[in-house]
Formats: structure tokens, sequence, C-alpha cells
């Protein structure tokens, strides 16, 4: 209901158009205008073609996106220091009353979680229930051949291994979204550790600084299990864990499934497009999902940046979508996408 009525909104005021042209034509106000960005390190290689593409196209623009983490990035953002944050967690709305130049939250993409190991002598698929992977992450199963491991997969021949876990050390989006889908699962994570960018982990957890480092520390440490965005871990080359989904099935970690879970549950967001899916439903839903937020200033002291901002991500909302299923993520609905661009229309 809640997206219906979002399209009903917006047809009613007329925003399916484009940007304004409020700030004028792109030659004379992008002349040598320099956009800075930064925040989280879940979509930063997509940010990256997108800016290596528009740049391309639009050669007196320049962009730099420093990937730092959606904590350090909101904290940026709300210093007034970059021109763009980038947040997996969005903002509360504690957070966007201390924008002093007003905040709009753009959904830019989506993608996936998974649970990526390395176990070099274990072919096969491994699959993990919803209590095993949440007791793996509660430190209450430590080693890999543990009766219930094993009882999941009955083919494959597990070690005797102790478990070890690799977790962000800095202010992580990632994060958040995997203990916000841990607390919908499992009552004693939700009263435990429970849901934050930054977990104090039980057990002796590895540390490691941004999706990109996770996934090199899991590469390199043989008996390791961490969570990561589904694009590091496949251009690393790392196995990743088929989880059950709410109903019940053992669904294989893909944009297509992550897609499946969005597609699944599109209705249920928001006119303010600030949107969580702990645990989706569907049959063939990825269970770990999460959009992916630009932070914009609701007005731009400079002119030029905000004219720049504004075509920069409303490319990135509509052409740039095209380069989201090759980087490993997914594309915004259409419908989400229209609402996003209203919303970046709206920027002073």
């Amino acid at each position: 209901m809640a997206m219906r009525w979002l399209l009903a909104a917006i047809a009613a005021f007329g925003l399916t158009g484009g940007i304004s042209t409020a700030f004028g034509q792109t030659s004379a106000e992008d002349a040598s205008v320099t956009l800075q960005g930064a925040g989280a390190t879940f979509p930063a290689p997509l940010y990256r073609k997108w800016i290596d593409v528009y740049t391309g196209m639009n050669p007196n623009v320049a962009i730099d996106y420093q990937a730092v983490g959606s904590g350090e990035g909101t904290k940026r953002f709300l210093a007034n220091s970059v021109d763009f944050g980038a947040s997996d967690s969005a903002m509360s709305d504690e957070q966007i009353s201390q924008a002093k130049a007003g905040a709009k939250l753009i959904p830019a993409t989506a993608g996936i979680v998974v649970l990526a190991y390395n176990l070099p002598d274990v072919k096969g698929t491994l699959k993990l229930s919803r209590e095993v992977y949440a007791d793996i992450f509660l430190g209450k199963i430590r080693v890999w051949n543990d009766p219930r491991i094993q009882a999941l997969n009955p083919e494959l021949k597990l070690p005797r291994q102790t478990i070890a876990l690799v977790a962000r050390l800095d202010s992580s989006g990632t994060t958040y979204a995997t203990t916000n889908h841990l607390s919908a699962i499992n009552p004693e994570w939700k009263t435990g550790p429970g849901i934050g960018k930054v977990i104090d982990w039980p057990g002796n957890a590895m540390m490691a600084t941004g999706n990109e480092g996770v996934a090199a520390r899991i590469k390199r440490s043989w008996g390791s299990i961490g969570y990561v965005e589904y694009g590091f871990a496949k251009r690393l080359g790392l196995p990743m864990v088929y989880l059950e989904n709410r109903a019940g099935r053992f669904v294989e970690p893909a944009p297509e499934s992550g897609q499946a879970a969005i597609a699944a549950n599109v209705d249920l967001i928001p006119g303010n497009l600030r949107v969580f899916l702990p645990d989706p439903e569907g049959e063939g839903s990825y269970p770990i999902v999460t959009f992916t937020w630009l932070l914009l200033h609701e007005r731009y002291e400079d002119s030029r940046k905000g004219a720049a901002v504004k075509r920069f991500v409303d490319w990135a909302l509509t052409e740039g979508q095209g380069y989201s299923a090759e980087m490993g993520y997914i594309p915004l609905p259409d419908a989400v996408a229209t609402f996003a661009r209203a919303a970046v229309n709206a920027i002073q």
C-alpha cells in the first residue's frame, strides 16, 4: 500500500519529469566543479563506476568519493565537510534534525550481504539454517563439524576446525543490515548484542575495516566466516553460504535472489524512502538484503555544486542503474527510482 501511495503522489504532483533547470545550463554551471563525497563501502565499487562513466561524459565535473564506512560518512555529512554522504543504514530522525542544511535520503541501489567463508577442502554447497548461523554469530557454535552444521550438510566432510568470525571494525552500514536481520530472527541476539553499526561481537572475532578488508581477511584465514557485500566476495572468489530464508528455503546468494526479496516487499516502502527489510517474505527471497542511500543536503549554498549534485544523482537513478547488475547490485524498482528522482528535484 505504501508504494501505491507513492505512485499516486508522483502522478498527482507531476513529479515524473526530469530534474529542474533552475540552476541553469550544464556547461555554464558545471565548469570546474569538484564534488566531495564519503561514506558506505558496501556500494563503493558501483559508485566508482558511476563516477568514472559520468565524469568521462562530463569532463568539467570532478567527483571524489571516499569509502570510509557509513558511520563516518554520516558524520562528515552532518559536519558539512562533504557535498554528499552515503550510508547503508540511512539516517535516524535525530540525525536528520542535526543537518543544518537539511537532509534528503535518496535510495541509490540495493544489494545483499552474504556469509563468505574459507574452507578450501570442503567441496560443494554449504547450507546454514537461521538458528545455526545466528548461533555461530552468538559464539554458541564454535567448530565447523558441529553436529548441527553437519546435519544440514550430510554430503560434506566438514573439518574439526575452530570457526573464526570476521567482522567490521569501523562504523558500518553492512554491520547494521546484518545485525538488523539477526535481531529479527533471533530473540537472544535482539536482547543481547542488538542492532548497530558498531557491535561488541561475542567471542574473539577478527576485525577488519571496510567490506574490502573483511573479504581480504576471510580470503587469507582458513576456517573463517564473515559478512560482506556480495560483489566483494564474488570478486575474490570466496564461497558463500546458502542461507535459509523466512519461507524455510535455502537460497543461493545472488543478485537475482536479492531482487526477488525487494520485488516481493516493494509495497512496504514508505513515503520517506527509508525502508529496511530485515527478514523479507517470499519463497525465493534472499534473507539479508538492504537498500543503500545517498545523503544530500536540502539546500546548497554553492548553486553550482547543488546543480552538479542533482544532475549526477539523477543520472545515477536513470542511466546509472544499468550498471548495477553487472557490478553485483540490484537495480532500484522503477517506482522507487521515480520517487527518488522527485526527491532530488526538490533540492534547492
